[in-house]
């Protein structure tokens, strides 16, 4: 949405199409792009190969990839089908490509993008980032309509989300901030910026004037990083704005003011990382500089203030066991954690904790063999590796009914429980889903019996199947149109049929 709104104030236009979507190809088609643009995560980045191929066996276009994936591995970019790639914030490199294209000027000196190039000694071209924009507010507002133009059903959501700045100061080895802090040799300073909390609410008064609007979803990684800027946030935001809406806090510097000056704004449910209850894991391996104390002091305040209280946690931390997961898991009951949410550790691309995982012996082979899911499946070769899997599919119901415990440890070995689990622990994930719904509607008086837990809970499910078997079908297609490209063979198409 940053990318288009700098695209349409430089003059130019922007579009995008959701897939799956049964009429994708007639959409770019009759647009007739000069550009497209992707952005990729490490994962996602084999399906998105795949419908670019398909694209460029149809129309002719410039294909522009973006994203964590291709900035930390931007060798994508020697593939035919891909004509440059984009390093590190897009907003600037963009604009100095559709300038140049239109003017009909030499692209490949355009910092950010990276073009392969044979005669290089790495076989690419690659142009240093410019500076990290400091200024976010000078972005202007980020362009909804881009988003919602495409997705009536992002448009019509209650529910939206709001991001106040871009980087974190942490060093957390399984996160990317270090590693894309490292791409531009930035310190904490240029690297974390924030918006200003007039710019904030002009967003969320200007969405609510054009979409419908009931709840928040602060998407920072630390939403308590400025003491001052939250001191402000909590006096104007009820006055000028008025909405509930859920924020991320890093329990290593929260202090009781900050959960009460969330509390006076409106805030109705806060998440704090655990990761793990192991000191090992938490601080040598993840290196989240965050004790034991900080959790439970955070989750305490948290709780006193009425806030529901959710947790970020990983299984699966290299160094550490299956014991140490369900102390984890223990650590989330005494603290009465009321929505847990669990992963399970990858270590992705230039991450330090990919080299940790190397050292260790147990590093992922290939970057295609990560998952699109990565709260799914084990991707490191650690001991236990189905009961990690399995108990992952546990986490947020041994939690709430620790009773369940001694049970749920006599089916960690059994592969043949890893589907029956994955549906449980998807129900019960829009369950939890459904508890926030009623706090948000109760935060503002709304007695819709439409709103009801359970019908809420039965149109969540019944929403989220269409959508499954709707994706389930495009991505079917996907890889039917990449193996007949890849193939040039029609019997193999004839046998997926």
């Amino acid at each position: 949405m940053y990318l288009s709104r700098a695209v349409k104030d430089a003059g130019h236009e922007m579009k995008a199409v959701l897939v799956p979507d049964p009429l994708w190809l007639k959409k770019i088609k009759d647009y007739n792009p000069d550009v497209i643009t992707w952005s990729l995560m490490t994962g996602n980045h084999k399906a998105i190969f795949d419908v670019n191929r398909i694209l460029k066996s149809k129309i002719d276009f410039f294909s522009l990839m973006g994203g964590p994936h291709v900035t930390f591995v931007p060798d994508c970019v020697k593939q035919p089908e891909i004509d440059a790639v984009c390093i590190g914030e897009g907003e600037g490199a963009i604009v100095e490509l559709l300038d140049k294209m239109e003017a009909g000027e030499d692209i490949r000196s355009i910092p950010n993008l990276v073009f392969a190039d044979p005669d290089q000694p790495d076989g690419m071209l690659r142009n240093a980032p410019r500076p990290l924009i400091q200024d976010l507010d000078a972005l202007g507002l980020p362009d909804r309509s881009l988003l919602y133009d495409a997705g009536p059903i992002y448009a019509n959501s209650p529910r939206k989300v709001i991001v106040t700045q871009r980087g974190c100061p942490m060093m957390c080895s399984f996160c990317f901030h270090h590693a894309w802090k490292r791409t531009y040799g930035a310190t904490n300073k240029q690297y974390v910026r924030k918006r200003s909390v007039s710019h904030v609410i002009e967003e969320v008064n200007y969405i609510r004037a054009n979409w419908p609007l009931d709840f928040v979803h602060f998407l920072d990684d630390i939403f308590n990083l400025k003491d001052d800027w939250l001191e402000e946030f909590a006096e104007r935001w009820p006055k000028e704005v008025g909405l509930p809406f859920d924020c991320i806090l890093m329990a290593n510097i929260v202090k009781e003011k900050q959960i009460k000056l969330l509390k006076k704004a409106g805030c109705v449910y806060s998440r704090i990382a655990f990761e793990a209850a192991s000191d090992f894991v938490r601080n040598t391996v993840f290196r989240k500089n965050t004790e034991k104390q900080h959790l439970i002091d955070a989750s305490r305040w948290i709780k006193e203030n009425g806030i529901r209280l959710g947790s970020l946690n990983m299984l699966g931390g290299p160094g550490g066991t299956i014991e140490d997961d369900f102390e984890t898991i223990k650590l989330n009951i005494d603290c009465g954690v009321d929505h847990p949410l669990a992963s399970i550790v990858q270590p992705y691309p230039e991450f330090d904790l990919n080299e940790i995982t190397e050292g260790l012996g147990v590093a992922v082979a290939e970057y295609d063999d990560f998952p699109a899911n990565f709260n799914r499946e084990a991707t490191i070769q650690v001991a236990d590796k189905e009961k990690i899997e399995n108990l992952h599919k546990w986490f947020p119901i041994l939690v709430r009914f620790p009773k369940l415990l001694p049970f749920a440890q006599k089916t960690l070995g059994k592969k043949w429980l890893s589907k029956p689990l994955l549906i449980m622990y998807m129900l019960y994930s829009e369950w939890l889903v459904t508890e926030q719904n009623v706090i948000y509607n109760k935060a503002q008086g709304i007695k819709n019996p439409l709103k009801w837990a359970p019908i809420d809970f039965t149109v969540r499910c019944v929403s989220k199947g269409v959508i499954r078997a709707v994706s389930g079908l495009g991505i079917k297609f996907v890889k039917r149109w990449a193996t007949k490209l890849e193939m040039g063979d029609e019997r193999v198409q004839a046998h997926m049929d």
